[in-house]
């Protein structure tokens, strides 16, 4: 038996951000390319690589939240809530292969002079900061909700520090006429990005990887559950995440033969006020019951 199953999904109601975002992003990743070339800017090239990535991650995310809002199937039973995984997953992959692009390109400027024109780095950089900062503000309200935008937002983070350096560069190059201070921002970008990137890969393997959620620490359900007036026992639980939003719990609950509908009533209540668990399977068992937790796993 278990709990209503009216989910809201959070990456949906997000999705105008994303949509925005995406639009803003696009558009000036041309921009930054095309002057990145034109300036001979190590850091402002990085920045449109990472801007790139942006695209390809926004992109991504837009279509895990269409793909999430469609019903169950057959097959599907749970429907295609977990999209927003492989979006956010896709999104690691590209935060990581910029950063070793922009290490790699950083070390093999390593020892030549390269003319930085800082004049178009400035600008340019300016501009696209104000532009990741827009983007960053769409995306931060949805990015304690969804794992699906806060991959985007992370993306759109990294960007942004990437063009602060841009501009922190081109002032450096200015100053001191030195091209080496470009080539240490891009690395300094390289490794923010690289950062952010495993950080938020740990989080999706832990979802992939069917972990409790820190929120919904097991051992403190089944003393909850236990604490239930009427229950007696409680075995076989499993908790687990399904996506940003979906905590999943899963229980045998041994209960007095009188007790059985209020205790499945109650149990409800409880993991849906305490734990935040909307959708809870819950199987009621009476005491005199047994053999059904021989399972072993």
């Amino acid at each position: 038996m278990s709990a209503g199953h009216n989910h809201s999904h959070a990456g949906g109601v997000h999705r105008w951000r994303l949509q925005v975002s995406f639009v803003l992003v696009f558009g000036f990743f041309f921009v930054e390319l095309v002057y990145g070339l034109i300036a001979g800017s190590l850091a402002l090239l990085s920045d449109a690589g990472h801007m790139a990535a942006d695209v390809v991650a926004l992109g991504a995310a837009l279509v895990a939240t269409r793909l999430a809002s469609k019903p169950a199937g057959e097959r599907r039973t749970y429907g295609y809530y977990r999209a927003e995984l492989f979006a956010s997953g896709l999104a690691v992959l590209l935060m990581l292969g910029v950063s070793v692009f922009i290490v790699v390109e950083a070390i093999g400027r390593i020892g030549s002079t390269p003319e930085v024109q800082t004049g178009p780095v400035l600008i340019v950089g300016s501009l696209g900061l104000l532009v990741n900062l827009i983007a960053l503000g769409l995306l931060r309200a949805g990015s304690g909700e969804s794992i699906n935008v806060k991959g985007a937002y992370l993306e759109v983070l990294a960007d942004t520090l990437g063009s602060v350096g841009v501009i922190v560069s081109g002032i450096a190059v200015a100053m001191t006429s030195n091209p080496l201070w470009d080539t240490v921002i891009a690395l300094f970008i390289g490794g923010f990005v690289a950062v952010r990137a495993i950080i938020l890969g740990r989080e999706v393997l832990s979802v992939l990887g069917q972990q409790a959620p820190a929120e919904v620490p097991p051992a403190q359900v089944q003393e909850a559950l236990e604490e239930v007036p009427g229950v007696t026992a409680v075995h076989d639980l499993h908790v687990w995440r399904l996506t940003s939003g979906m905590d999943v719990v899963t229980a045998h609950i041994v209960a007095t033969d009188d007790e059985s509908h209020p205790v499945l009533d109650r149990a409800r209540a409880m993991l849906a006020d305490r734990f935040h668990v909307e959708h809870a399977t819950l199987q009621v068992e009476p005491a005199a019951h047994v053999g059904c937790d021989a399972v072993g796993w």
